[in-house]
C-alpha cells in the first residue's frame, strides 16, 4: 500500500522538517528552531488534485507539492531527536492521506550550510498528480474546491499571506493571486 511509504530519518539525533506549504505556518509540531532553508531541485507549485483537504471527489481542489525542477524557498524545522518518532507519526498521518507523497530526506540549505531534511515529494505516478496546469485551469480547480479544511481559495490567499510574512518571494503564486482577484471582480460586477 503506497500510503505506508513513511519517512526514515537518522536514529537518535534532531531531525530537520522542510516546509514549503501550509506546514511553514502551521507546523502543528513541538520543534527546538525554525529557520529559512532552501531546497535546490524542486518548485512549490498547486500539482496535487485534493479530494480531502481542500476539494472532493466531484469538485477537486489543488493543493501545493514539490515538484521536479528549480528550487523553493521554505522553512525548515529542527525536532528534538526525543520527539521524532512522534513527529514522523504525525507527519505521515498529516500528509499521507492518500499516498499522494514521497516521504524522503533531502538536502536543504539553512544559513550557509547544508543539512538533511525530511520532507514529501509530489508522486508523478500517483492519480492525484496533476501535473503541470495553466494558471487559468490551476485558477478553476482553486474557484471550485472546499474540503474538510476549507476553501481552496483561501488556501491560496493564506499560503500568499504566509509567504509574504516570511519574506519569501513566489511569483507565480503571487501572480495566481492577482488572477483569482481579477476573476472574482468580474464575477460580481456580472462580466
Amino acid at each position: 500500500m503506497i500510503r505506508s511509504r513513511r519517512l526514515a530519518p537518522p536514529k537518535n539525533r534532531d531531525l530537520w522538517v522542510f516546509g514549503y506549504g501550509s506546514l511553514m505556518w502551521r507546523p502543528d509540531f513541538p520543534f527546538r528552531e525554525a529557520a529559512p532553508a532552501l531546497l535546490r531541485g524542486y518548485h512549490r507549485a498547486f500539482c496535487i488534485y485534493s479530494f480531502h483537504y481542500r476539494g472532493t471527489l466531484e469538485h477537486p481542489g489543488l493543493v501545493l507539492g514539490l515538484d521536479r525542477g528549480g528550487a523553493c524557498r521554505g522553512r525548515a524545522f529542527r525536532v528534538a531527536k526525543r520527539d521524532v518518532p512522534a513527529v514522523c507519526d504525525y507527519l505521515h498521518e498529516r500528509e499521507m492521506v492518500t499516498g499522494v507523497y514521497v516521504p524522503r530526506m533531502v538536502e536543504v540549505e539553512i544559513g550557509g550550510r547544508r543539512v538533511t531534511a525530511a520532507t514529501y515529494l509530489a508522486d508523478r505516478a500517483h492519480a492525484q498528480y496533476a501535473g503541470k496546469l495553466t494558471p487559468q485551469q490551476t485558477l478553476r480547480y482553486i474557484l471550485q474546491g472546499v474540503g474538510v479544511s476549507g476553501s481552496n481559495l483561501d488556501y491560496l490567499e493564506s499560503t500568499v499571506a504566509h509567504l509574504d510574512e516570511l519574506g519569501i518571494a513566489d511569483g507565480p503564486l503571487h501572480e495566481l493571486r492577482a488572477l483569482a482577484l481579477r476573476v472574482l471582480a468580474r464575477r460580481r460586477k456580472g462580466t
